[in-house]
C-alpha cells in the first residue's frame, strides 16, 4: 500500500495540507497576538492595543497570499 507522500499526481496529501495550512495560519496570527499583548502592556489602553493588533493582523493576511502561493505549492522532484 503506498503512502501519501508517494503520490505522483502531483497534488499535496491531505496531511500535508493540515501541516502547511497549520503552520500558515500561525504565522499570520502570532504577529497580531504579540502586537495587541504588548501594546496593551505598554500604552495600558485597550482600545488602542486592539487597533494596533488588527492593523497588524491585515498587513499580515496582505503577505498571507504570497506565503501560501510558495508554501502550499507541492516541490517537483
Amino acid at each position: 500500500m503506498a503512502s501519501d507522500d508517494d503520490d505522483d499526481t502531483g497534488k499535496l496529501s491531505m496531511r500535508q495540507i493540515v501541516i502547511r495550512s497549520s503552520v500558515l495560519a500561525g504565522m499570520v496570527a502570532v504577529p497580531s497576538l504579540l502586537a495587541f499583548v504588548i501594546s496593551w502592556a505598554l500604552l495600558d489602553d485597550l482600545l488602542v492595543a486592539a487597533i494596533i493588533g488588527a492593523v497588524v493582523h491585515f498587513i499580515a493576511m496582505g503577505f498571507s497570499l504570497k506565503i501560501s502561493k510558495k508554501f502550499l505549492v507541492r516541490k517537483s522532484p
